[in-house]
C-alpha cells in the first residue's frame, strides 16, 4: 500500500520594511502581497481610507506616498519600504485643528455620505503640490510656461481629480472647496 504524504505549501515570502506612517514610524513584518491599503487599515488601525473597488479606480483609498497621491489598494506595501505615508488622520498634525482642507469641505458641504471624503482630500492635497510645481495636466494650456505653478481654476481642479468618484454627486462642491484653499 503506497503512503500519500502531502506537505503543507510554503509559506509566502516575507519582509520587514520600515514606514513612517502620518510622522511615526513603524516596522512591519509584511507578505509579500499585502497591498498598502490593507495594511494602513488592519495592521495599523487607521480607517480613512477605504476600499472601494479595489482595482484603482475609484479613488476611495487614495493617500500620499512621499508627497505623491497613490491608489493604496494597488501598492505592495514591500515596495514601500523607508517610504513616508500620509493618510487623512494625518493632516490634522496635533489633532486639534482640521486641515484647510478638511475645514473647506466642511464650509462647502463637499461631501454627503462621507465615504470618497477622505480619498478626495488626500488627492487635493496631491493636486495642490502638482499644480505648484507646475505639473501640466490633460487640460492645461499648452501654452503656458513650463515649470511654472498651474493656475488651480475649476476645469483643472476638476480634470486633476477625475480619478477620485462621489456616488453622491457632490462634484461640484468639492471644487469649489479645492478652490476655496488655492
Amino acid at each position: 500500500m503506497e503512503s500519500h504524504v502531502t506537505s503543507a505549501p510554503p509559506a509566502p515570502p516575507h519582509s520587514e520594511i520600515t514606514l513612517r506612517v502620518n510622522g511615526e514610524p513603524h516596522t512591519l513584518d509584511l507578505d509579500h502581497r499585502r497591498v498598502l491599503l490593507d495594511l494602513l487599515r488592519e495592521d495599523l488601525g487607521l480607517a480613512g481610507a477605504k476600499k472601494g473597488c479595489d482595482h484603482g479606480q475609484c479613488g476611495a483609498c487614495t493617500v500620499l506616498v512621499d508627497g505623491r497621491r497613490v491608489n493604496s489598494c494597488l501598492l505592495l506595501g514591500v515596495a514601500l519600504d523607508g517610504s513616508e505615508v500620509t493618510t487623512v488622520e494625518g493632516l490634522t498634525g496635533d489633532g486639534e485643528e482640521p486641515h484647510p482642507l478638511q475645514r473647506a469641505f466642511l464650509e462647502r458641504d463637499a461631501f454627503q455620505c462621507g465615504y470618497c471624503t477622505p480619498g478626495q482630500i488626500c488627492s487635493a492635497l496631491g493636486v495642490l503640490a502638482e499644480a505648484a510645481a507646475g505639473h501640466p495636466s490633460h487640460v492645461t494650456d499648452p501654452a503656458a510656461p513650463s515649470g511654472e505653478p498651474v493656475p488651480l481654476v475649476r476645469e483643472e481642479i476638476r480634470e486633476r481629480l477625475s480619478g477620485n468618484l462621489c456616488r453622491c454627486g457632490a462634484y461640484p462642491r468639492i471644487a469649489d472647496a479645492v478652490r476655496d484653499v488655492v
